[in-house]
């Protein structure tokens, strides 16, 4: 499965519909990767094609998410994202963590196995 890109709807219901709720409760059944990115973004680029082998190497175990920060400007707001690459990763149990900066494969694959995966066992 490819990364998936998400409008401010599809994340209000896919993953947290902030504006009808105060904590955090997660929509999803799988943990997720949401990518805040833009198409002019360097870092950004380098990261695409990371999250893409992810998405693959990790298919049916979590989902990759991404919001174009220049289209979906009030979702980027309501997540105070002031740089990108900003990447926030969703367990399906507990808080999510943010993570601004392009991060190398090995990192990613550090949190996915340590902090999103070992709580689905």
């Amino acid at each position: 499965m490819a990364t998936v890109k998400l409008t401010t709807e599809e994340f209000k219901k896919k993953v947290f519909d902030y504006e009808n709720a105060t904590e955090w409760s997660y929509a999803g059944e799988l943990p997720a990767i949401v990518d805040f990115y833009a198409d002019w973004c360097g870092p950004c680029k380098m990261v695409a094609p990371i999250l893409e082998d992810l998405s693959k190497e990790y298919d049916g175990k979590l989902i990759i998410y991404k919001v174009d920060t220049e289209v979906e400007q009030e979702l980027s707001a309501v997540f105070g994202i002031q740089s990108i690459p900003t990447i926030l990763f969703i367990p399906v149990n507990g808080q999510p963590m943010m993570q601004p900066g392009a991060l190398p494969k090995n990192a990613f694959k550090q949190v996915i196995e340590e902090e999103l995966l070992v709580q689905q066992l």
